[in-house]
C-alpha cells in the first residue's frame, strides 16, 4: 500500500522536477522525479500529493523509467492515464507476469527515448540500472545501489543487502567507479535518498573511494 507525498514538487533544476512519497511496504520515504525530455519522462514515479492532473498538459508524460523491478510504484496509473510506456531492463520484467504491468525491455548499453542511457549496475539484482539523462551537464539517476541520506551517499544496511553485504558491496564500488570512469555527469538523483545538484560526479567518486578504505 503507497499513500501520496505530503511534500509538493520541487523543480531542483530547470525542466527537473522532485518530490517524495511514503511507501508502507518498506515504511520509508522514496523519492521520485519528472524530466522535461523530449518527449517528458518519469523514474520511478509515484503520484505526487498534487495527484495526476500535475502531469497533464505539456507534463504529460510518454515514457517511464523504472532502475529495477521493484520500483514499478504506480507506473500503472501513468499507463491508465497517459499510456505511458514502461521501460524495464529484460531481467525484471519476470515479477509482472501475463496479468501485470505491461513493461517494455530494454537492456544495458541501450538508448531509450529522450536520450537517456541505461547503464549496468546489476549487484543487488540483475535488472539494477543506473539512468544517464542528457539534461543540465548529465544527470545521473540510481536505483536502489547507493542512497544519500543525511548529506552522505552511502548503502542501505547491510541486512537489505543479502547474505554477503561485504562481497555486494564491493561491486556496488566497482560498478559506479566504472560508471565514472566512462561517463560525464553533474548531479545525481537516488530512488531513496536527497538529490545531489552540482559536483556530483567528483563527490560520488570522492565517496566510493572512501568506501573502499
Amino acid at each position: 500500500m503507497i499513500k501520496e507525498a505530503e511534500g509538493i514538487m520541487n523543480e531542483i533544476l530547470p525542466g527537473l522536477h522532485h518530490w517524495q512519497a511514503f511507501n508502507t511496504d518498506i515504511d520509508h520515504d522514496v523519492d521520485c522525479y519528472h524530466v522535461a525530455l523530449e518527449p517528458p519522462a518519469l523514474i520511478d514515479p509515484l503520484l505526487p500529493q498534487e495527484g495526476i492532473d500535475w502531469f497533464r498538459g505539456d507534463r504529460e508524460p510518454a515514457h517511464v523509467f523504472m532502475t529495477n523491478r521493484l520500483h514499478d510504484r504506480h507506473c500503472q496509473q501513468f499507463i491508465d492515464a497517459f499510456g505511458a510506456t514502461v521501460w524495464c531492463h529484460r531481467a525484471g520484467l519476470h515479477e509482472f507476469g501475463d496479468d501485470g504491468l505491461r513493461g517494455t525491455p530494454c537492456d544495458h548499453g541501450d538508448e531509450p527515448p529522450g536520450g537517456v542511457k541505461a547503464l549496468e549496475v546489476a549487484v543487488l539484482c540483475p535488472e539494477e540500472t543506473a539512468l544517464l539523462i542528457p539534461l543540465a551537464e548529465g544527470v545521473l539517476a540510481i536505483g536502489d545501489a547507493l542512497v544519500r541520506w543525511d548529506g552522505e551517499i552511502g548503502f542501505v544496511p547491510d541486512y537489505l543487502l543479502g547474505d554477503d553485504a561485504a562481497a555486494i558491496k564491493a561491486g556496488i564500488r566497482d560498478a559506479f567507479l566504472r560508471i565514472c570512469e566512462g561517463h560525464d555527469f553533474d548531479h545525481l538523483l537516488f530512488a531513496p535518498g536527497e538529490p545531489l545538484i552540482g559536483g556530483g560526479k567528483a563527490e560520488l567518486h570522492r565517496s566510493l573511494k572512501e568506501m573502499a578504505g
